[in-house]
């Protein structure tokens, strides 16, 4: 039971890094953008938590900042995607790049020293209950914020007015902008938010789930979450079942290499990334359901007539 345990909590704590990006991505998509520089993101929220955690910030101040460090990376892409009309393709890629670089810069003079981290919540009665207190009310607030985040980001796309729009100018940049929506402006929101949920990705990589900084210690996981967006076919749910997905993966194959199964390292190391691939191949197969929640101008430039 408490090998069990301690799969089934170190599954949801290294998705959550990964539900962060990818919600934030698949909002960004649903506005009819693709922003390929989640990594890049994630990077510059991590550098800028430990910095901010160095420098005496408390742990939420911190993630507030790396969140407002994502969203300002993400304008950059903003500028040349939106505004200056460049490929959104490329403009992500350079976002990627230059995340990595200034990631490595900020973060030269804290390399590989541990920070403390963010505590885990202690809910009175509930944390003590047996098994389902350490399976429910043991983690950390950043843990608790991502299943915020996934309810109301369910809520805000399907439930309210706004989300009708953001998905409308995902589908019809044209019929949003006829009937008077500022389809720029709407894409340029979007884009900041999903930097700002890939900033806090980032910051929980570097003050939670493995409290010190690494150059380029987010590892692809900007680049999963991309996959991840495709691979739940464009809805919430999905998203958050297959970071899970990965984090699961991701804890067994540390398991495995604690249990000393007579396997490479390498081997076990890329599984996560392996069973992505895997169910991505998969599910293209399924072209009516990519179809059916495909956003149908994404990565489409627009340009208001007149």
């Amino acid at each position: 039971m408490d090998l069990f345990i301690a799969i089934a909590t170190g599954t949801v704590i290294a998705a959550t890094p990964l539900v962060f990006a990818a919600l934030g991505e698949l909002v960004v998509e649903k506005s009819g953008v693709l922003n390929l520089g989640i990594e890049g993101m994630m990077l510059i929220g991590a550098a800028i938590a430990v910095m901010c955690v160095f420098s005496g910030l408390p742990m939420m101040a911190a993630v507030t900042i790396a969140a407002i460090a994502g969203a300002l990376s993400a304008l950059l892409f903003g500028v040349l995607a939106l505004t200056f009309m460049t490929n959104q393709y490329a403009a992500g890629l350079a976002l990627a790049i230059f995340g990595s670089g200034v990631s490595a810069f900020i973060g030269e003079d804290f390399g590989s020293t541990p920070t403390d981290a963010v505590n885990n919540l202690h809910i009175p009665v509930l944390s003590d209950i047996p098994v389902i207190g350490p399976l429910f009310f043991q983690y950390d607030p950043l843990v608790y914020l991502s299943f915020i985040m996934f309810g109301l980001i369910t809520w805000f796309l399907y439930r309210t007015k706004g989300g009708l729009i953001v998905r409308t100018v995902g589908e019809s940049p044209q019929s949003a902008h006829a009937i008077g929506y500022p389809v720029i402006a709407i894409r340029y929101l979007a884009v900041l938010f999903g930097g700002a949920m890939a900033g806090i990705g980032g910051a929980y990589l570097s003050i939670a789930y493995t409290p010190l900084w690494v150059e380029d210690m987010t590892a692809g996981r900007g680049w999963i979450s991309l996959a991840l967006v495709v691979f739940s076919t464009w809805r919430p749910a999905r998203v958050v079942l297959g970071a899970w997905l990965f984090g699961g993966m991701t804890i067994l194959q540390l398991q495995g290499q604690a249990l000393g199964v007579g396997v490479p390292s390498e081997v076990l190391s890329s599984l996560p990334y392996v069973a992505t691939i895997v169910v991505l191949v998969i599910i293209s197969q399924n072209r009516q359901m990519l179809a059916l929640n495909f956003p149908a101008s994404l990565g489409k430039p627009f340009r208001p007539a007149g």
